[in-house]
């Protein structure tokens, strides 16, 4: 894809796409350029916001838009759900495959072409379960 486009698989490009691979987290491009600036220390924010946003578009990673303006990304190109915190934020991809029956189940019951679809669950992860679990058995011992 990146020779049809005319694109070199740059240094730059290589190192954050390496970088994300090697996560099973879903970086902000924040979190990653602190990654990557272990490896290359003189790229800047720029380039790592403009080689994510290729990379998306080239199909190699995936955006994930949350609610606001955050963007996270994950080195898993193909369709996958995911779990993310509802207090924490965390995200991670979830343990199932793609139910492709809810395609075909949307089929001839709305005018819509269906191509795909996204599905996020979210939740309360292991850390903040046991959190809130601390929280209460020390609330109930200072009594």
């Amino acid at each position: 894809m990146l020779k049809e486009r005319n694109l070199r698989m740059t240094r730059q490009r290589q190192v954050i796409l390496e970088e994300l691979k090697a996560t099973d987290q879903h970086p902000s491009a924040d979190d990653l350029y602190s990654l990557v600036k272990r490896k290359l220390p003189r790229i800047s924010l720029a380039t790592v916001y403009r080689n994510l946003e290729i990379l998306t578009e080239l199909g190699e990673i995936q955006t994930i838009a949350l609610a606001g303006n955050l963007k996270r990304f994950d080195g898993i190109p193909h369709n996958h759900y995911h779990m993310r915190c509802m207090h924490c934020a965390r995200l991670v991809d979830a343990p199932v495959e793609v139910i492709d029956s809810l395609e075909r189940a949307l089929q001839g019951k709305t005018e819509f072409l269906i191509l795909s679809h996204k599905l996020e669950f979210i939740g309360i992860c292991p850390a903040c379960q046991n959190r809130q679990a601390s929280e209460i058995q020390n609330g109930r011992s200072s009594e």
